[in-house]
């Protein structure tokens, strides 16, 4: 039997700290599985499909992304669906927004620019408050240089030393179109450290990993552990240089998703 299908965009935001990723797996608890959980809790048992703008690791928290909706058979009350969806997310899940949308809509092959933000706070411990949005480095480290380096990765490069894994179809180029590091003023709170940074990267598509194997040869630099020339080398991917230091998740957040026209 062939059922009708109804399409649906919707913005969502969540805390990463408790979660095991995005993606739906066995025996353990992923922002997917919480939102099909309670999509079928007020669907009451009709068929839907979820898919993500883009996977998240676990640990990473989600200002903004979005995720498309299938279900099957029946249409969404848009009047009433955005409160009683939220309402029975668990309380760091949300939904922010929900609109139709047509079968011609891929949220994932749709161009998107997405901006990765990454917190961290050296020298003394921080409050533990801190722990699911910021990592702390407690060692003093050369910010300067580090402001340097960042400025290193913006423009086109072959990201083959900042992917995850690649196998010989891994398609490693890219474009990022800011990388820069600052003194964090974005996100506050007053158990925050009185001074933070924050790592901004913008593109429209990063690897598996990508940001925080960016922010692991930063913190390298930042220990003198490298200079600027090796990391130019590194971002160089016809050199191929195997990168091991993967930067903490839980500093790590996906700020935004811009959907481009």
């Amino acid at each position: 039997m062939q059922y009708k299908r109804f399409y649906y965009l919707i913005q969502l935001q969540y805390l990463g700290f408790r979660y095991h990723g995005w993606q739906k797996q066995p025996d353990v608890l992923t922002v997917e599985h919480m939102l099909s959980r309670t999509l079928n809790y007020i669907l009451e048992g009709k068929r839907f499909k979820v898919i993500a703008a883009g996977r998240t690791d676990a640990m990473v928290s989600v200002n903004q992304t979005y995720a498309e909706i299938f279900i099957y058979e029946d249409e969404l009350n848009l009047d009433t669906f955005l409160e009683e969806f939220n309402k029975n997310l668990p309380q760091d899940i949300k939904c922010l927004s929900i609109k139709e949308t047509t079968a011609g809509f891929n949220i994932i092959q749709h161009p998107k620019v997405k901006e990765y933000l990454y917190f961290f706070c050296i020298k003394e411990k921080m409050h533990p408050f801190c722990a699911p949005l910021m990592v702390n480095l407690q060692e003093d480290l050369d910010i300067h240089l580090m402001k340097k380096g960042a400025k290193l990765f913006e423009g086109e490069h072959d990201f083959y030393s900042f992917t995850f894994r690649p196998n010989p179809e891994t398609q490693t180029e890219g474009k990022i179109d800011v990388c820069e590091l600052t003194e964090n003023s974005i996100y506050t709170a007053n158990f925050f450290p009185e001074l933070s940074y924050v790592l901004k990267v913008v593109g429209e598509g990063f690897k598996r990993q990508q940001i925080r194997l960016m922010m692991g040869a930063l913190i390298d630099l930042g220990r003198h552990k490298i200079d600027l020339e090796e990391l130019e080398k590194i971002i160089d991917g016809k050199n191929k240089i195997k990168l091991e230091h993967i930067a903490q998740a839980s500093g790590l957040i996906l700020n935004k998703v811009s959907l481009k026209s």
